[in-house]
């Protein structure tokens, strides 16, 4: 999918040599990345999103995990849990990631940058940073926390394997009202059970 608006190209243009980089550090990250743009798109647009709100989407999923640049080797590539001081660390590449966005002064950065800062909050106040519950989430970080979420459980990783698609969707129905928001689940269910996007799990 492309991006029309002038801003939002030079936005893209401007941060992609941080996805470069963010690759060469952590490619799975990077690959994360590029399907949680994807799936976050096909939501966006199937909950009837167009224009400069679903290229907000775009943008925000492509570098929702750019604040890793931030968080330590040593945490960044553990394979065990974290202690709380570690993963203080780690719930801060929201902040960092909203901070480089912002940073780049073009037109409308603040907005790509408020989606990511907020794409780990949750839908009942309990997520980060900022404890926002509810439609105080940006909708755009709502529609993006659903697609990490899937994909984070869909791709093994180096402290547990994948999960099948029936396990993950039966987490995320037990996490619908606490984490995520239930209109949007409906939305994503309807996307993820009818979409060739699976394939990109296969």
């Amino acid at each position: 999918m492309e991006l029309n608006d002038p801003a939002m190209k030079v936005l893209y243009a401007y941060t992609k040599a941080l996805s470069v980089a963010l690759d060469y550090r952590d490619q799975p990250t990077r690959l994360h990345s590029e399907r949680v743009r994807a799936l976050s798109a096909a939501i966006a647009e199937s909950h009837g999103m167009s224009g400069a709100a679903l290229e907000v989407v775009l943008i925000a999923a492509s570098f929702h995990d750019i604040g890793k640049i931030g968080v330590p080797d040593h945490i960044l590539m553990k394979t065990g849990s974290f202690d709380p001081e570690e993963w203080e660390r780690m719930q801060r590449h929201a902040a960092i990631g909203a901070d480089i966005i912002a940073a780049t002064g073009i037109a409308e950065a603040e907005r790509a940058s408020r989606v990511i800062r907020h794409h780990h909050e949750h839908f009942d106040g309990s997520g980060y940073p900022d404890k926002l519950a509810g439609a105080a989430i940006p909708i755009c970080s709502r529609i993006i926390s659903i697609a990490d979420s899937y994909d984070a459980m869909a791709v093994t990783r180096s402290y547990r394997p994948a999960l099948p698609h029936e396990e993950i969707m039966t987490i995320l129905h037990e996490e619908t009202g606490i984490k995520h928001d239930p209109e949007l689940m409906e939305t994503f269910c309807k996307v993820i059970e009818s979409d060739g996007l699976r394939e990109m799990w296969r």
